[in-house]
């Protein structure tokens, strides 16, 4: 593999490490409703495909790089601490934001899956994966969240 692949991969595991750990927040954030189950699911579905993805690093030869994991969850706990409108609870931008930062997130991985598949040649040199199921799989989740995030937009707009 080379020099750049490899590098692409690290920053591509921190921010699927990234987008895990929001996701685990947002769910906690809005547990016992309709869109903490689906983060739920969201989640558990981010986290089976971080782990899909080290092994794809793993299978590759390539160790990933624990600083920039580090870093990604440094990140997004850090990112818990800007102003939210609200002094120390959860609000109604905190919500939008959260689901506009998954979206985001989710078609980054969309891209993510095609990029190794296709440009990276993965597709073919590890057939047994399923890129396009994991593709597949990054819509339905983004498919899941969308008319949440709709919801926290009008609800944004109306305050």
């Amino acid at each position: 593999m080379t020099r750049y692949l490899r590098i692409y991969m690290d920053d591509q595991l921190a921010l699927g490490v990234g987008w895990r750990e929001l996701a685990r927040r947002a769910q906690v954030s809005n547990q016992g409703t309709e869109l903490g189950d689906a983060l739920t699911r969201v989640a558990r579905g981010i986290t089976e495909d971080v782990a899909t993805f080290q092994d794809i690093m793993r299978r590759l030869g390539m160790r990933p790089s624990r600083i920039k994991t580090s870093l990604a969850v440094a990140a997004e706990r850090a990112g818990r601490l800007k102003p939210n409108g609200r002094v120390r609870s959860y609000s109604p931008l905190s919500r939008f934001e959260e689901l506009d930062g998954l979206a985001m997130g989710l078609d980054a991985k969309r891209l993510l899956w095609a990029n190794l598949r296709d440009l990276a040649g993965l597709g073919a040199g590890l057939p047994d994966v399923d890129f396009d199921e994991l593709i597949r799989r990054a819509e339905r989740q983004r498919d899941a969240l969308m008319p949440f995030h709709a919801d926290a937009g009008r609800v944004l707009a109306s305050r």
